[in-house]
């Protein structure tokens, strides 16, 4: 039996949702679930499919990680797991999670990796195995990228090869099959993706059901794009490598629609014109002086192309260069990100926006006031990042107050994440603004995630960038006495030498910062983790002021000397 206090956080997360999302995941997903698409009931050839080559104003963006020898023997890398598959791929992959078993679906590894004749062979595996209505492969988000990688590849090779029938056939169907599983229940990226897939599918195809994706898949992407994409650039999910991918279907959607003679793809085109160089910027804020993204919410490297990738991608559909790092402060105050960059090398971004939109907080993280820090071009103090999405232990400190750089009281997350992708109640941002005094950086911010504990804590923090060093202090406000603790995560490469006021953090014997407390106040240290990337998790080591019985209004903080 359902415990009441499982039950109020069932409630307070599904009354976020929008109606569509309830009626999709209810009487809407089970009617698409008992009636297939109309259409053919199979991949076999069809005379009728008719296709055209998408033409294209620049190259399409490459990922040069897969070896194609490896992949033709059935030996497939995601999430920084190997799986030999024996050559005879078992598409169900039974060793593996479900995020591996999509990315094998993705056929990211197939446009300009695979020879044509490798890549018709592994297609056609797939076609063979993989009936429509299978597990995992025919969801609508892996039918959405696998559609337009194939769709890329049949484009690249359409000169030389005559595209075999049950490629068209399959690639038909998955198109109806998608048009009527569109993910309204989850919205936000996946629907982007949805809609993408439809214009690519659109533009591939010829005849009524062409013409149909075409028009739906614009009009959903004129919605989405005015929704999606802030008035600062950033994507409203508030996830850096969210923001990446989003800003790559931006970069292919307007490198196939430009110069079209449909009324409704050029008025697409014309708003991703308008939308593109503010998402390049908003990018280039949240990347450090290494070259990768901050890794706020859930994010990590390799997932999505790199920074300079999209950097380059862009010169080529823009014919311009991107815009360069941010050489001073800068906010992005629609999205909620407050980036200081000082000196060259030397970068602060912090987070002090809402969690992403209200009903769909799925890749959200505790993380309001967090922070990350650079120094001579080495990051110091880090998000916790993103080891993976099912539940566990490692995904509630990745997702909970303990993985990040800002306060916790009495032990509670600021956001109620919970499972692996929800969220009931969400700390909100009060108010939030940086600005420049003479050579002074400040920062001030506050946010309500505690409001709901007795005593009403408010947590605010202030961030001063001054002469070569960095004060953050911790005011919360409130009333009764409230356990109070403050972490920073060290990056793992770094060393730690401790005195008894501060800390001083080394890289490879070069002092990089100290740290010291602002009250004067104990600074203990324990373990936490370091996730870059999906499936690595090390052991970092995490500076943490404690407060046992902090009676409010009370203050702590630190002070990083560069």
């Amino acid at each position: 039996m359902i415990s009441l206090e499982t039950a109020d956080l069932y409630l307070r997360t599904i009354s976020k949702l929008r109606a569509r999302q309830i009626y999709s995941r209810g009487v809407g997903g089970i009617r698409s679930r008992l009636k297939l698409p109309s259409g053919p009931k199979s991949a076999a050839p069809s005379m009728s499919v008719q296709w055209a080559s998408v033409e294209t104003s620049a190259p399409f963006l490459r990922y040069p990680c897969f070896a194609p020898e490896e992949i033709e023997k059935g030996i497939f890398r995601f999430l920084n797991r190997t799986v030999d598959l024996k050559g005879r791929i078992d598409w169900s992959a039974p060793e593996t999670d479900r995020l591996w078993i999509y990315n094998l679906h993705y056929f990211h590894y197939l446009p300009g990796t695979l020879e044509a004749g490798a890549g018709f062979r592994l297609i056609s595996d797939w076609i063979r195995h993989n009936p429509p209505g299978t597990k995992d492969s025919w969801d609508p988000f892996p039918i959405s990228l696998r559609l337009v990688n194939w769709i890329k590849f049949l484009t690249d090779i359409s000169s030389a090869e005559t595209l075999p029938g049950e490629v068209l056939g399959s690639a038909h169907l998955q198109a109806l099959w998608l048009e009527r599983s569109l993910e309204y229940r989850l919205l936000g990226n996946h629907l982007f993706k949805n809609a993408k897939a439809l214009v690519f599918c659109g533009l591939f195809f010829r005849g009524d059901d062409a013409k149909r994706w075409l028009a739906k898949g614009t009009a959903i992407l004129k919605r989405e794009l005015e929704e999606q994409i802030l008035p600062d650039g950033g994507h409203f999910e508030r996830s850096p490598m969210y923001h990446s991918m989003i800003l790559e279907d931006c970069l292919d959607l307007l490198n196939i629609s430009t110069n079209r003679e449909d009324k409704a793809l050029r008025e697409l085109s014309g708003m991703l014109r308008e939308r593109i160089p503010s998402m390049m910027e908003f990018l280039i804020g949240m990347t450090h002086p290494d070259g990768q993204i901050a890794l706020f919410n859930d994010a990590a490297f390799g997932i999505e192309a790199a920074p300079a990738q999209l950097a380059g991608y862009y010169q080529e559909v823009f014919g311009e260069a991107a815009p360069a790092l941010l050489d001073s402060s800068r906010s992005f105050s629609h999205s909620g990100y407050f980036v200081m960059s000082p000196r060259p090398g030397e970068r602060m971004i912090i987070d002090a926006g809402p969690i992403g939109p209200d009903y769909q907080p799925g890749h959200a993280h505790s993380d309001t006031l967090s922070f990350e820090l650079s120094i001579e071009g080495h990051r110091v103090v880090v998000d916790s990042g993103c080891f993976q999405y099912e539940d566990g232990p490692i995904r509630r400190y990745n997702r909970g107050n303990a993985g990040h750089n800002t306060v916790t009281i009495d032990g509670r997350n600021q956001s109620e994440v919970w499972g692996a992708h929800r969220c009931a109640r969400r700390a909100r941002p009060l108010h939030a603004e940086i600005e420049q005094k003479g050579g002074d950086i400040i920062f001030r911010g506050a946010h309500d995630g505690y409001r709901r504990l007795k005593g009403k804590p408010v947590h605010h923090r202030q961030v001063v960038r001054t002469g070569r060093s960095y004060f953050i202090e911790d005011r919360v406000e409130g009333d009764g006495a409230h356990r109070v603790e403050s972490r920073l995560h060290i990056h793992p490469d770094l060393d730690l030498d401790w005195t008894s006021d501060e800390v001083a953090v080394k890289c490879k014997g070069e002092f990089l910062a100290a740290i010291s407390s602002v009250q004067g106040q104990v600074i203990e240290k324990e373990e936490g983790w370091y996730c870059p990337e999906f499936g690595v998790k090390r052991p970092c080591s995490v500076l943490k002021i404690s407060l046992p019985e902090a009676a409010l209004p009370c203050r702590t903080g630190w002070v990083i000397r560069t």
